[in-house]
């Protein structure tokens, strides 16, 4: 890759003047507080900005400080989460504000050999907190900003290997306004949200497309280059809606693993008839089954989970253990991943 003749005075007054502009109103930044843009960039990972910002101001209501949030209880702060998905952020976050606390008195290091070292900090998130937060000139390579670089500087190599994110850290190093790296981190990150999109980039509204050299191609809907995403793979799983009165049967998941420390309904790989073997040696139930309730899918970048939920009826004397037995109206208590607040509020209706 070389920027032989590319315009890179040029190119920063015009993504910046654009951004200057342009930027939308996001709570996160209505000042430069890295404890904000920290948790705002660990949320805005793989979830979109609309879906987001309602989390982050009740995540900030609850949570106001680093202080606070390292004094919280982990289920507290899952439960804030809920929804959000990919729950392990919220973990590594929540360790990470602990380290912050007890290492450096709750002030997010602006060094990047220190930063790095934080639970959950990779090295997209380091270069936003320090480049947004303390104006260093360190880059903040995402999806978004390797679209836009990949079109600008015409770069054909898969993104998805960690070599090409080199060379794209590299690229911004060469090119990132040291006057103003905080605001030309956010341009690119807000160009390719806003123009620069995946499909059907809005070129005619592009405030650097002079400077694009797959515009000027004619490719830039070739790029990036992506290699193929192995499909998720599917697992039948079937699970228990058990009642007993009016109480339902929950149990908390494991602390490591896939949605570690959630809450969720009984369930197991397999058959009908398993689940009940399953019920039967785990929870000391012989529940009636009352029929099928539903059946759906749920999603996960490497897995798809096909559901099947059967309503159960236990004994007025039927044991719980290893799980516990909730009240209807209590169960917004527990923090439930997406698949199974799906069957909750399906039962609901």
């Amino acid at each position: 890759m070389t920027l032989t003749g590319f315009q890179i005075e040029q190119f920063q007054h015009d993504l910046l003047y654009w951004f200057e502009r342009n930027l939308r109103d996001l709570p996160w930044r209505r000042d430069r507080d890295p404890y904000k843009i920290w948790v705002s960039e660990i949320m805005l990972q793989q979830t979109r900005v609309d879906t987001v910002i309602p989390y982050f101001e009740r995540f900030m209501e609850r949570f106001p400080s680093i202080e606070r949030l390292a004094e919280a209880d982990l289920d507290d702060v899952i439960k804030q989460w809920e929804g959000l998905g990919y729950y392990s952020r919220a973990r590594n976050l929540h360790a990470g504000v602990r380290e912050v606390q007890e290492k450096y008195g709750g002030k997010v290091p602006d060094e990047p050999k220190k930063i790095l070292e934080i639970k959950g900090i990779g090295p997209y998130t380091a270069g936003a907190i320090l480049s947004i937060a303390y104006d260093k000139p360190e880059p903040a390579v995402d999806g978004n900003v390797m679209r836009v670089l990949s079109r600008i500087l015409h770069i054909e190599e898969d993104i998805q290997k960690a070599k090409t994110r080199k060379r794209f850290e590299e690229a911004i190093r060469e090119i990132i306004s040291t006057e103003n790296p905080s605001f030309f981190n956010q341009a690119l990150m807000e160009l390719g949200a806003l123009i620069c999109s995946p499909k059907s980039p809005k070129c005619e509204y592009c405030p650097v497309a002079e400077h694009c050299r797959a515009k000027s191609l004619g490719n830039q809907e070739m790029l990036p280059v992506k290699g193929k995403a192995k499909p998720p793979k599917p697992i039948d799983i079937k699970v228990a809606l058990l009642y007993r009165a009016d109480k339902l049967l929950i149990r908390k998941r494991p602390e490591k693993g896939l949605l570690a420390g959630l809450w969720e309904l009984p369930n197991v790989e397999g058959t009908v008839e398993q689940l009940m073997d399953h019920l039967h040696a785990t929870y000391h139930i012989s529940g009636q089954i009352r029929g099928k309730m539903m059946e759906y899918q749920h999603t996960f970048s490497h897995l798809q989970w096909r559901m099947e939920v059967y309503e159960i009826e236990a004994g007025p004397f039927d044991s719980a253990d290893g799980g516990i037995w909730v009240e209807r109206s209590k169960l917004e208590q527990y923090p439930f991943p997406v698949a199974f607040q799906k069957i909750l509020a399906f039962a609901d209706e």
